[in-house]
């Protein structure tokens, strides 16, 4: 799978959890969780059961993984998915922050992409530590969406992104998101807060090179993704205002691209920060 980000259409990467999982993050994540035959392993935020099928694949003997989701959907659907490859996993609709298990049952607990969506991260660490066993593994993955990376050849390209970031932060304030951006690189000194001792913190870039001028399909799912936030925030006027300006932009922007053709260059480049840590004894 492609690593992938445009931050054109969305400012943090809450999205595109499953765009750049690949084999490299699969094989990092099995590493990390050191699962053992007869370990018990918790999923917080399941997504589409990639880390099922991976975690599976390794046909460890009686290993138990169970996977939680806020959203009953994603459950429904990691199931689907669990069973299509043969394999078992306990699966029920959480939220992160009120784990529905007694503690220290789980040998190792995760989380990928998860506490970006959270308001009281604090909390949902807490948790993670509750239901792990001490001495047992904790991994969190999450992105640092307060710092992205943004080069383009075309002045208007610059001034797009600029728009962008002042249309998305409306956006997040209209919809009252309180989540940290930055959760990411702050996971070490969290973990610390609660009695998990960090090991590791690994980083995965996710990027994307546009190199030429990018197809009808980029432009059009930039001002998609414009409308789709307006409509989500029920007609607050300063999101409208600003989406207006930012659909301006974006045209002026697809015009130099035009122009510039074959010359055309766009590089855009965010960090995941996969810390790695052990329950204290």
């Amino acid at each position: 799978m492609t690593p992938h980000v445009d931050t054109l259409t969305a400012a943090t990467l809450k999205n595109l959890r499953e765009q750049w999982w690949n084999d490299d993050f699969s094989a990092f994540l099995r590493e990390a969780l050191r699962p053992r035959p007869g370990n018990r392993i918790l999923d917080v935020g399941c997504g589409e059961g990639t880390a099922e099928v991976s975690l599976g694949r390794m046909r460890i003997s009686q290993l138990e993984l169970v996977a939680i989701d806020r959203n009953l959907d994603r459950v429904r659907h990691t199931a689907g998915v669990v069973r299509s490859h043969n394999l078992k996993a306990g699966l029920a609709a959480a939220d992160a922050v009120w784990l529905p298990f007694r503690d220290g049952v789980f040998d190792a607990t995760f989380c990928v992409a998860v506490l970006q969506h959270v308001n009281n991260v604090t909390q949902a660490v807490a948790e993670l530590a509750r239901v792990t066993r001490r001495g047992g593994r904790i991994v969190a993955v999450e992105p640092d969406n307060s710092a992205r990376y943004w080069y383009s050849s075309s002045p208007a390209g610059t001034r797009a992104f600029a728009t962008a970031s002042r249309f998305f932060a409306a956006v997040a304030d209209a919809r009252g998101d309180n989540t940290d951006a930055a959760v990411g690189p702050r996971l070490s000194a969290i973990f610390n807060q609660h009695g998990i001792e960090p090991v590791s913190v690994q980083l995965f870039p996710v990027s994307v090179a546009l190199i030429g001028l990018p197809g009808d399909a980029v432009w059009e799912s930039r001002r998609k993704a414009v409308r789709r936030a307006i409509e989500s925030t029920e007609g607050d006027g300063t999101v409208a205002a600003l989406g207006r300006e930012y659909l301006e932009s974006i045209d002026e922007y697809e015009a130099e691209a035009r122009r510039d053709a074959a010359h055309f260059v766009e590089i855009q480049n965010t960090m995941l920060f996969a810390t790695v840590g052990q329950r204290e004894e």
